[in-house]
């Protein structure tokens, strides 16, 4: 049975050809003459009043091709039936429209040989309109016209032409395949008889479904003579001619599931046999050699295979796997640039992010070097103005200087502390902004501590009301303390979790493109500016810290040193006032 779409492209070409003015539209008297014409070739029988019935509503003008479709479908195609001459159907098409599309005149082939490129071309097209067939199937074309003609295939003469037909539209038209070939392109040391002999095995194959033919000899069913017949193996049947011509046919062998295959010893007289059994009779035949022996063997025995499994030839096979193999393809390279759509979405987004954070770091680093020198200030302030209740205090000094020797021990400690964890800089990123706002509360408290300390020299009275004020007070920031390590914990854990997942982008990104090898320089360049500003940071960070013992004269302190304090000092000023206190009450 005949695949109703190979039927329509032949239609198509015939159609497009009355479509003068290329509007898509063919007057209802041509569409007449192109249904009668149809109905005559396929062995349909043509019935006038019903295209005049489906086209009653536009009796006048042109007629639209969708409208010709519908009609086409019920009236034509759907009582089609196999017994017709598909070569005498391409024939009334291509008449109809190779006049109008080239010039015989100037091709080298004759109109024989392009009717069958004509049909070569519409059984590899691709099934949508207009019609076109690509580069792939050109190729497959050309392969097979080159292999027909024993020549030699030329690899690199092609992909020059396949560039070239690739910056234009990658595909060719009926009308361009045939001028391809008919202008000896890829082909101009073989003469004219070589390509006509090729073209014309090559439509075999394909249009004809001859899968392989030649002499061979048969015996007889009722006289039991050996006779030579010229053999041609369809995919459903072995058909055997007088000679080579297809003139005059002299049986046909139906190959279907029930029927085999088998190789038969040699006689006296024949050599080479087998033998082809039916459901209703057995057919023996002998080949000229035991490799033609061998190739016609197993070419039948493929058809009967086909036809068990239910396939169509091998020929419409190949061409269904090579489309499948396309739409595959295609498919992957749309889900790979669909991946690499989002994977530079991604990119672009941790870009942005990223330079978002350069920023926060660079206003962080001005806010932060604004608070330092406010609070050197005020340090400064505070200093000059306790330096005279520093004389008064001179036992208090004592303690003082031996909790700044201990003092600069924990910040030695704490020095050694920042050294290690220069090396983690690079994930507390995010956090800076939380640090930020660490330090304006640790200003905070400062101000307040040295609020306090103004409050007690002017209120020596009720040092023990403002000390359990300050214990309440260091209590509360200790837990604030507290919930900000643990906030700052939460948030390293979260960084950490994302630098993890932009490791994964990044590797992913790494395999799919090699050109984004460039932004991962930038981001390296990035990072180790970024690393340069955060030795800066740190040498900033330990530098506010520092504490230097008190000039050797005598100084203004109060009990509680200088405005600046961190816990540990509060904590351990307070054990010493606490200390001094219960020494006084025992000399009482």
């Amino acid at each position: 049975m005949w695949v109703r779409d190979e039927l329509l492209k032949s239609i198509w070409h015939a159609f497009t050809a009355l479509d003068e003015d290329h509007r898509g539209k063919v007057s209802k008297s041509q569409l007449k003459v192109l249904s009668h014409n149809l109905c005559t070739v396929m062995k349909v029988p043509h019935d006038p009043v019903a295209l005049e019935e489906h086209f009653k509503d536009d009796n006048e003008g042109p007629l639209s091709n969708h409208g010709y479709m519908p009609y086409l479908s019920r009236f034509i195609l759907d009582k089609v039936r196999e017994d017709f001459d598909i070569l005498e159907f391409n024939k009334m098409c291509w008449t109809l429209c190779y006049r109008k599309n080239i010039s015989p005149q100037q091709l080298l082939i004759s109109n024989d040989d392009a009717f069958k490129v004509w049909c070569i071309f519409n059984f590899l097209s691709e099934d949508k309109y207009p019609l076109v067939i690509i580069a792939e199937e050109i190729e497959y074309f050309l392969r097979k016209l080159t292999d027909a003609m024993a020549n030699t295939w030329s690899e690199d003469r092609f992909t020059e032409y396949k560039l070239e037909l690739s910056g234009n539209k990658n595909c060719l038209t009926a009308w361009e395949l045939i001028e391809l070939v008919g202008v000896h392109f890829f082909s101009k040391s073989l003469n004219c008889q070589t390509l006509s002999m090729g073209i014309n095995e090559v439509f075999q194959e394909l249009i004809l479904d001859i899968l392989k033919q030649g002499y061979m000899t048969k015996k007889g069913h009722k006289r039991k003579n050996w006779t030579e017949r010229w053999f041609v193996l369809r995919p459903h049947s072995l058909s055997y001619y007088v000679c080579e011509d297809l003139v005059e046919i002299k049986g046909t062998i139906a190959l279907d599931s029930d029927c085999c295959v088998e190789s038969l010893p040699d006689r006296d007289t024949k050599k080479c046999l087998f033998i082809i059994k039916c459901s209703d009779k057995s057919f023996e035949i002998s080949a000229s050699d035991k490799k033609k022996k061998q190739e016609w063997i197993q070419a039948v025995q493929t058809c009967i295979q086909l036809r068990r499994l239910g396939l169509p030839s091998p020929h419409r096979e190949a061409r269904l796997r090579r489309r499948e193999l396309r739409q595959r393809q295609q498919v992957e390279e749309d889900d790979l640039a669909h991946r690499m759509k989002q994977l530079q979405a991604a990119n672009d987004n941790k870009q942005r992010e990223l330079e978002a954070m350069r920023k926060k770091m660079g206003e962080a680093a001005a806010k932060a070097s604004i608070e330092e020198e406010r609070r050197r200030k005020t340090e400064l302030d505070l200093q000059d103005r306790y330096r005279l209740d520093l004389e008064r205090e001179k036992m208090v000094r004592q303690q003082m200087e031996e909790q700044v020797a201990q003092k600069s021990i924990e910040l030695e400690q704490y020095l050694q502390r920042v050294r290690e964890l220069e090396g983690m800089y690079h994930q507390l990123e995010e956090a800076l902004e939380d640090e930020r706002q660490a330090k304006q509360d640790e200003e905070a408290m400062r101000k307040l501590q040295a609020r306090l300390l103004e409050e007690e020299a002017a209120k020596r009275a009720e040092l023990e009301q403002m000390h359990l004020q300050q214990q309440r007070a260091l209590s509360q920031t200790r837990a604030e303390k507290q919930e900000l390590v643990a906030e700052q914990l939460v948030k390293e854990r979260d960084l950490q979790a994302a630098m993890q997942q932009l490791e994964r982008l990044e590797k992913e990104r790494h395999g799919a493109l090699e050109q984004y090898e460039v932004v991962t320089r930038k981001l390296e360049r990035a990072a180790n500016q970024t690393k340069t500003w955060k030795d800066k940071v740190a040498k900033h960070e330990g530098l506010v810290r520092l504490i230097q013992p008190g000039p050797k004269g005598p100084q203004r302190m109060t009990n509680w040193g200088p405005a600046s304090f961190t816990d540990a000092e509060l904590e351990m000023r307070k054990r010493s006032w606490q200390a001094s206190k219960n020494q006084g009450s025992q000399g009482l």
